[in-house]
């Protein structure tokens, strides 16, 4: 049913209500917002944070539905009843070593070694709350019928949790999809980012005394370190928005006599298309098999994870950008300027600020170290060359995000100097404002049902025929904790 032509529910459901709405609730969650701050916990061990994210949501009588997917820390928040359903977001995982004093204008860890949220998820999982919230009330006061749903979605850093749920199922019977990222930049993001494709690399040898009888040994670093090479000499060879990252996960040992017998790493592909990933990604393979080869040692390919590239959804980002500039920027104030002076003067760069800049497509030269205007769209989506598992949700139903600055402009995330904002009251700004943006448009794809038709034909349309298909193996199940890896999921596959 459209309400366009009802004065009162327009009023109602207009920006400006919605916005006073959800300011008065917004105290509760930045208070929940900075608990969860101070409870930083890592990919698929977020228990604590679940619970605070579910105990708001049970104050304000919103039905939950536990361990969606399979994963302890995924949730689902629901209230009200309709033909419509839209859906938000939410994170809250943190990183590891990423300790931090709030406020602290230098390095000073809380926790040596300890986990903080360096990608200020506090706040993301937060906003999304409130958005869900504020969407609901609004609908109430309008008399308009509609189910609101929050996801609580985990591991979003290295876990691809969303992944998980959709490959279950969990995102289907959703209208539209709405998220937010904290940032240093305002605005829609109306960009693409690259689908990715993880697996370790686990080669075996034979261990020898490395004097004696060297030619008894196989070494498995050896082979490991032949498919590092190979993997280098491929850079040259692949699409210049591609990438493969590697961490070496096992070296065999710390004894230089000994030839080592095992070797591990985990690589991780990237490209803008999964179809590219993937085809990247068999010839990573196939480095690996020669690296066995030529070192005479077996390898085997153990699957650990993959996301989808994110689909742009112009026709949500419009009306996005409509309700952003309706509500208008974080209102930041004096304190707040000061503060984002003397950080970016201790602990911040020209060359941070040209970084963030070229990444999202703003100003390096803007005035102030908080950025308080709204970018405009660019005139095409862009390609973003980060990842993130809204890619999947994209893929099934329209999703639209925007981002806030929660940061000061030039702040390099997943460091120490995000985790020391993310308690400040300009982070507490820009949240709620991202709550607002997200509660507005939602409120117009409910209530327009010519909007949601014209976003899923574009969702079709940029998407293909085929419908979504799930990067991950049939039987991959997600890990219970940070640690370990999907090896006993699905068999390891031998690559010799």
């Amino acid at each position: 049913m459209d309400h366009a032509a009802d004065p009162r529910r327009n009023d109602l459901l207009n920006a400006d209500h919605i916005a006073r709405l959800a300011d008065a609730k917004a105290q509760t969650y930045i208070e929940l917002s900075d608990r969860v701050w101070g409870m930083p916990e890592l990919r698929f061990e977020e228990h604590r944070s679940v619970q605070e994210h579910i105990a708001a949501m049970e104050a304000e009588g919103f039905t939950i539905t536990r361990n969606v997917a399979g994963m302890p820390t995924a949730f689902i928040a629901e209230a009200g009843e309709g033909d419509v359903t839209i859906g938000f977001l939410g994170e809250f995982d943190a990183l590891a070593g990423l300790s931090q004093e709030a406020g602290a204008l230098e390095h000073r860890p809380l926790i040596e070694g300890g986990n903080g949220h360096g990608c200020h998820h506090n706040l993301l999982g937060a906003a999304s709350l409130l958005a869900a919230v504020a969407l609901r009330d609004a609908l109430a006061e309008a008399g308009v019928a509609a189910k609101v749903q929050y996801f609580g979605c985990p591991a979003e850093e290295g876990g691809s949790g969303k992944t998980y749920m959709a490959q279950a199922g969990v995102f289907d019977e959703l209208d539209a999809a709405f998220c937010w990222h904290p940032g240093d930049f305002n605005h829609v993001m109306s960009a693409g980012t690259l689908a990715n494709i993880q697996a370790y690399f686990r080669f075996a040898g034979r261990a020898a005394h490395a004097a004696i009888s060297p030619q008894a040994g196989r070494s498995a670093l050896d082979a490991l370190e032949l498919m590092n090479i190979g993997v280098n000499f491929l850079r040259e060879h692949m699409p210049s928005e591609a990438r493969v990252h590697y961490a070496i996960t096992q070296t065999g040992g710390i004894s230089p006599n000994v030839v080592q017998a095992n070797a591990e790493g985990l690589f991780l592909i990237r490209a803008p298309r999964m179809d590219d990933a993937t085809d990247l990604f068999e010839r990573v393979k196939r480095i690996a098999r020669g690296a066995a080869l030529m070192t005479d040692t077996t390898v085997e390919m153990i699957f650990d994870r993959a996301t989808m590239g994110t689909i742009p959804n112009r026709t949500l980002e419009e009306v996005m950008q409509q309700e952003f500039e309706r509500i208008g920027p974080p209102p930041f104030d004096a304190a707040d300027y000061d503060f984002a002076d003397r950080l970016a003067a201790a602990a911040l760069t020209d060359a941070d600020r040209r970084a963030s800049a070229q990444a999202f497509g703003g100003p390096a030269d803007f005035p102030r170290n908080l950025h308080d205007e709204i970018l405009p769209l660019p005139p095409q989506p862009r390609q973003f060359l980060g990842s993130t598992d809204v890619g999947d949700v994209s893929c099934i139903v329209p999703t639209a995000q925007c981002l806030t600055a929660t940061a000061v402009l030039g702040t390099p995330f997943h460091n120490w100097q995000t985790v020391t904002q993310g308690k400040m009251p300009h982070a507490h700004k820009a949240m709620v404002t991202a709550a607002k943006v997200m509660a507005a448009t939602a409120a117009r794809v409910v209530c327009d049902s010519d909007l949601r038709a014209r976003a899923m034909a574009e969702l079709e349309h940029r998407r293909g025929k085929g419908g979504y298909v799930s990067p991950l193996p049939q039987g991959l199940r997600p890990p219970r904790d940070a640690s370990s890896a999907n090896r006993a999921a699905v068999a390891a596959v031998q690559l010799g």
